[in-house]
Order: C-alpha cells, then sequence, then structure tokens
C-alpha cells in the first residue's frame, strides 16, 4: 500500500516539517555528490554502528542524531521524505513547531537505542530518518484515529485507491515492523534485508507513549470543526 494524502487538514504552515524534509534533501543530494568511496567512509563515520558506541566517549554519541540524516538511497530517502511530508504537518499543528522538532529528534534518540540494545554488537552501520518519522507516525495514531489515508494499491496495470482509516494503516505498518524485528531476533543478522526494524518499532512506541505530554492544550472546538475533507 503506497500512501498518497490524508484527509486531515494543517491549521498552521508547517515550518520545521518542511525544514527538515530540505535538510534530509541538502544532506542526501551531498552524499550522491560521493564518490563510492566517500560515501561508505561517510556512512561509517557518521551512522550508529552499535559496537562502536562507548558511553565513556561522548563523542561516539553524537552518531545516535547524525544517523537520523543519512540516507542509503533513492528509495530510501524518498520515502521517507513522502512519509513526513503527508504525516508530519499535521503533528506539527498539534505540538506546535518548537516542540514538533524536539520531539522528532528525541523520537529519533529513542529508536537508535533501541536498536542499539537488541544488536549492540553490531558492526552494520544503521542510517536513516525513519526511527524519528515512526515517531511521528505513532502521534499521528494517537491524535488523528478517525482520519483517513489515501492509499494506491497496484493491481498489476490497474491503480485502485482508497480511504484507509489511519489506525489501520499504521497499525498494520506497526504490526508488519514488530513481526519482522521479532523475526530477526532469531537470526543472527539484526538489520536482515537492510532494515534497521528495532529503531522503526521504538520510534513508534516513543510517539504513542510521549506524544501526549508535547501537547499544546487546544479548545476542542477549535480543532474539530472542519478537520477532515474530501479528497
Amino acid at each position: 500500500m503506497i500512501p498518497l494524502k490524508d484527509t486531515v487538514r494543517s491549521r498552521s504552515f508547517p515550518i520545521v516539517n518542511w525544514v527538515l524534509i530540505a535538510v534530509l534533501a541538502l544532506v542526501f543530494i551531498f552524499e550522491i555528490s560521493l564518490s563510492p568511496q566517500e560515501f561508505e567512509r561517510l556512512i561509517f563515520q557518521f551512522g550508529l554502528v552499535p559496537a562502536r558506541i562507548d558511553w565513556q566517549q561522548p563523542w561516539t554519541l553524537v552518531t545516535f542524531f547524525t544517523s537520523m540524516f543519512l540516507h542509503g538511497g533513492w528509495i530510501h530517502f524518498l520515502s521517507n521524505a513522502w512519509i513526513l511530508y503527508i504525516f508530519g504537518d499535521n503533528v506539527e499543528d498539534r505540538l506546535g513547531s518548537g516542540r514538533y522538532l524536539v520531539f522528532y529528534l528525541l523520537g529519533g534518540l529513542a529508536a537508535g537505542l533501541l536498536q542499539f540494545g537488541v544488536a549492540p554488537d553490531s558492526t552494520v552501520p544503521a542510517i536513516g530518518a525513519s526511527g524519528a518519522i515512526a515517531a511521528v507516525l505513532g502521534a499521528y495514531f494517537l491524535f488523528f484515529p478517525t482520519a483517513r489515508v489515501i492509499t494506491l494499491i497496484p493491481l498489476f496495470i490497474i491503480p485502485w485507491l482508497i480511504e484507509v482509516p489511519s489506525v489501520v494503516f499504521l497499525g498494520l505498518w506497526f504490526v508488519s515492523q514488530l513481526f519482522s524485528g521479532l523475526l530477526v531476533l532469531a537470526s543472527s543478522d539484526m538489520q536482515m534485508g537492510g532494515i534497521a526494524w528495532w529503531a522503526h518499532i521504538g520510534g513508534f512506541l516513543f510517539g504513542l507513549a510521549l506524544a501526549r505530554p508535547f501537547t499544546i492544550r487546544r479548545a476542542r472546538e477549535r480543532w474539530y470543526p472542519d478537520e477532515y475533507r474530501p479528497w
């Protein structure tokens, strides 16, 4: 299933969300300008390599944050930027821009910590914004359970567009991440398929658990009228 848009109207311009997407794009443009050898050095230097984390050497902890802004290829970057574009604006609107930025970064940190916790001896760099974005998805799941996600389901050469409730769309996504994460626990490859499943799980659970404390209180009548619009 490919999400195309949601049905929640944002009440403010999502400046932080756009800045995050722009930063991810600029870093990716820099990445693709490098030679293969330079790119590999960049990933190993700034990606999260659990085996290199030393709690007595604070500089090694910086990679919990720098890894959030690196991507391994076009599909990796575009899919993350697209998901952030669809769901991030509404979460920023609900939290407020400043709190949204802190929430996003802490969500990425929580994602990295869980990935580190399940594979502390891994020498494979974990990179990508998907852990932080998973925190955004967890917040969206909590804040907008009755929203709809316009979803493309490719059927051979015929595209099929359906509206999927956000709790179903995101719930299925989380279950798939959890299933994959449990599967790799039984294997020797903690990043089976090149995906850090437990980072996704950690980010989503962070979003579910801590999105509410980050919320700026708003009167119910100011938010819910005209919240949804037809696509």
